[in-house]
């Protein structure tokens, strides 16, 4: 049995984030790595048996993020994400490595058999906390197509939470989009200002129109807000909202 399309259905598809605990080397790292990859696999199978169409793997513990995270957290996060992929074979998979690094992403994924990465900093620069991002396309696509991981999605947030805008001020969310199209993304991720809060409805609408590649939401989806993003190809969903989402989706009739 292989692993379902994400997009293409009549409904949105549903995103879990696999939040691993803080890894080794960084601040908040306190547990050995058996234990924080037996985590992350009994965070994957709970959402594998709520039903979710696929999972990311996310360092979203290593605070405060660093744009050059060593080699060692490329490591790890390879040897959870392919614990992930034997916990959960038949779900499509990807991963995150904060901050930026969008190039070890796509090498975790490839060595662990994942199908996609979410990429910061795809197209135009911008200021996060953890200082400038540059935009990475030409440099991304160009290693990914060097180490024959082609296969493996981008999909690429614009105008990304926790980060300033200033530089980019005059250009907007649909150029933006369409921008990221126009390098070859193959998915775009809108979020809200932070984590945790809701990504504007018209930028949906608007970046929808822009483009034909998918667009995935990616914070702030509630139970009730939710209803405002069904047209959506995708939600991202933590944890700690993805009960009340999937209740409302059940209801609303669009799972």
């Amino acid at each position: 049995m292989g692993r379902p399309r994400l997009f293409g259905r009549l409904r949105a598809a549903v995103l879990g984030v696999v939040h691993v605990a803080a890894l080794p080397g960084t601040p908040r790292s306190s547990l050995p790595l058996t234990q924080i990859i037996d985590q992350a696999c009994q965070e994957a199978e709970i959402y594998k048996d709520a039903g979710v169409d696929g999972l990311i793997v996310e360092n979203m513990h290593d605070r405060p993020y660093t744009v050059c995270p060593g080699p060692e957290v490329t490591a790890v996060m390879t040897a959870i994400s392919a614990a992930v992929r034997r916990s959960c074979p038949h779900l499509a998979l990807g991963v995150q490595v904060l901050s930026a690094a969008n190039q070890q992403a796509i090498a975790v994924a490839l060595a662990a058999g994942l199908d996609f990465i979410r990429a910061e900093g795809f197209v135009f620069s911008h200021v996060a906390d953890e200082g400038i991002i540059n935009a990475c396309a030409g440099n991304l696509l160009r290693y990914r197509k060097q180490v024959g991981a082609e296969n493996i999605q981008i999909f690429a947030d614009i105008k990304k939470k926790h980060s300033a805008h200033t530089l980019t001020a005059d250009v907007g969310v649909a150029e933006t989009a369409a921008a990221a199209e126009l390098f070859l993304a193959d998915g775009l991720v809108l979020t809200g200002k932070a984590t945790g809060l809701p990504t504007d409805p018209g930028e949906l609408k608007e970046v929808q129109h822009a483009v034909k590649i998918p667009v995935l939401i990616g914070s702030g989806v509630t139970m009730e807000n939710v209803k405002n993003y069904v047209d959506a190809n995708a939600l991202i969903i933590g944890c700690a909202s993805f009960c009340e989402v999937r209740h409302f989706l059940v209801i609303q009739n669009v799972i």
